[in-house]
């Protein structure tokens, strides 16, 4: 009979042990997606109606999938070549600004894929995996993607360039974008958006 009692409570212990230590590890694993998703880990949790099990389980499928992925270096040409293709976009979208947006979609897209991240065909796969290792700076392509497909006002869609710009600076970096660390430079002379993206310039814009 005592033999039983010592059995069982240890049993017990090992229980109560295992229980415990397994609180911590979700509490860290918790605290590690919250660090390294940033503004993606609260939008996981609103779209998961605060149930920050199921967000969680969702950002951490997304580390599994694309966590190991390496960025692709470009080449100097490969480099200039975007960077001018998006001043001349900016430039040109004054005079048409959700053709603007539709060719900046695309831009993103293809410059994702050259990096090495999942072809632009399959928007959310790419998503996830850019928002993985650009975390802070993706929400602003969603906004543009979705810009180049909705009948936008003008000033939605600045704002959606503008916001998806960060993205694009981070991606044409030489070195990969680290959320921690100092943002990359602007590509033109002045580290500004040109004139045609500011809110007084744009054409149509309401204020």
């Amino acid at each position: 009979m005592f033999t039983v009692v010592i059995i069982a409570v240890i049993v017990i212990g090992l229980a109560t042990l295992l229980y415990f230590g397994r609180g911590r590890a979700g509490g860290g694993g918790g605290r590690g997606l919250k660090r390294r998703f940033g503004p993606e880990y609260a939008r996981a949790v609103a779209r998961h109606d605060g149930d920050i099990k199921a967000a969680e389980q969702e950002l951490g499928e997304r580390v599994k999938r694309h966590g190991s992925l390496t960025e692709q270096p470009l080449s100097p040409h490969t480099r200039e070549h975007y960077v001018a293709q998006w001043a001349a976009i900016q430039k040109q979208f004054v005079e048409s600004p959700q053709q603007a947006v539709a060719e900046a979609d695309a831009l993103l897209a293809s410059l994702a894929r050259d990096r090495g991240f999942p072809d632009g065909e399959q928007f959310d796969d790419q998503v996830a995996a850019l928002s993985v290792h650009h975390a802070d700076y993706v929400q602003g392509y969603r906004s543009m993607h979705t810009a180049a497909r909705d009948q936008s006002g003008t000033e939605e869609m600045r704002e959606a360039m503008v916001e998806a710009r960060s993205l694009f600076e981070a991606l044409i970096a030489e070195q990969p974008a680290d959320p921690d660390g100092p943002r990359p430079p602007s590509p033109d002379d002045n580290g500004h958006a040109p004139r045609a993206l500011n809110r007084r310039h744009a054409k149509g814009s309401s204020t």
